[in-house]
């Protein structure tokens, strides 16, 4: 079946522009040098979507990109950059009044938990508004297994002494926030048809890939077609992308793209 993957975000934890600075990129009016931090949907033939990563950035990329629906969320990370949207996630509690599911490695969801104990360990004494409806699903980013009939595959990525859940559905590959690939990364995106990358600048980084190292990673796995993300505020869109080799490009806020996916095993 033939789904639509929506990149929200392909900036840097801080986002770009980044405040307070006046370089080239930052005061830049090209829109695709405006990144709000690292996000993605998929919206599946059936209609269900699930949100990649609930970043800071998450009501804005909503309103932006008209995005009218969250069923689940498949969390890489408990990164700021990666999770401090999701309280924004009850608003999709409100208009659908349907609890939203959240995958995540076992290190991944206590990380979300210790980030917001007033929705998982929730005082009886509050008076509030309703807050977010969560469900915690632990997944094995060593494992695969099947969300709304579809069957993802996922590997772990070194970032740093933190292990970024990526993974594979069909022809789409997702590696964000790494430093080269695990050897199971590796088996599962050979010659994969559309890979989003971590390709945070080009020079070195400890914990990201450089745009030369995503350049070979992504060369070294065939991928067909390589979007970079992840990327920072010395990347200007135009100059770097017309330096990038064919078929490797940079991501953009909006990115738009279909791909089929691979039968369910379970």
């Amino acid at each position: 079946m033939r789904h639509d993957f929506l990149l929200l975000g392909c900036g840097t934890s801080t986002g770009v522009p980044l405040p307070g600075c006046p370089c080239d990129v930052c005061s830049s009016d090209n829109p695709r040098n405006f990144r709000n931090r690292t996000s993605g949907l998929i919206t599946f033939a059936s209609g269900e979507c699930l949100l990649i990563d609930a970043g800071p950035d998450l009501r804005h990329q909503c309103l932006t990109h008209k995005v009218h629906r969250v069923d689940s969320v498949l969390y890489t990370h408990a990164h700021a950059d990666h999770i401090l949207g999701t309280d924004d996630l009850r608003a999709f509690n409100f208009t659908h009044k349907n609890r939203i599911s959240c995958y995540g490695s076992a290190d991944t969801l206590q990380g979300i938990r210790n980030a917001f104990p007033y929705i998982f360990s929730p005082n009886e004494k509050y008076l509030g508004g309703l807050v977010a409806q969560l469900d915690l699903r632990e997944i094995s980013p060593n494992d695969e297994g099947a969300i709304y009939g579809t069957r993802f595959s996922y590997f772990p990525l070194p970032h740093g002494d933190v292990t970024v859940t990526g993974f594979r559905v069909g022809e789409l590959g997702y590696a964000t926030d790494c430093k080269g690939l695990t050897t199971r990364a590796r088996e599962i995106l050979k010659g994969v048809k559309v890979l989003f990358l971590d390709g945070l600048r080009w020079e070195s980084h400890n914990t990201h890939n450089s745009i030369h190292e995503a350049i070979d990673i992504a060369k070294n796995l065939g991928a067909e077609t390589t979007y970079l993300i992840h990327t920072t505020h010395t990347v200007e869109y135009e100059q770097v992308s017309r330096q990038l080799p064919d078929g490797i490009h940079l991501g953009y806020d909006g990115l738009r793209i279909q791909f089929e996916d691979y039968s369910a095993t379970r």
